[in-house]
């Protein structure tokens, strides 16, 4: 099911929303949702791994000494 709703656009954006529209026969509905699809996935998952670090900061659990080296040697740094 889908429901409608209106943005505000500058009018760069929409006149490229429609270039890309006709150039890829698809509408400018579709394209829209689609990339706020794929916004939200990529943003959902930063804001949940952000905030299971911070969890995991305000437990404690920070990498010790040797696990940072260990990084730094696999990638040939000096973590010092």
């Amino acid at each position: 099911m889908s429901t409608t709703m209106t943005i505000r656009l500058e009018e760069d954006v929409k006149a490229r929303l429609e270039a890309l529209a006709e150039s890829t026969q698809r509408s400018r509905s579709f394209l829209a949702a689609e990339a706020i699809r794929e916004y939200l996935e990529a943003n959902e998952w930063q804001v949940a791994e952000t905030l299971a670090a911070l969890q995991e900061a305000d437990s404690g659990d920070f990498a010790d000494p040797e696990e940072v080296d260990a990084v730094a040697r696999k990638w040939g740094a000096d973590a010092t």
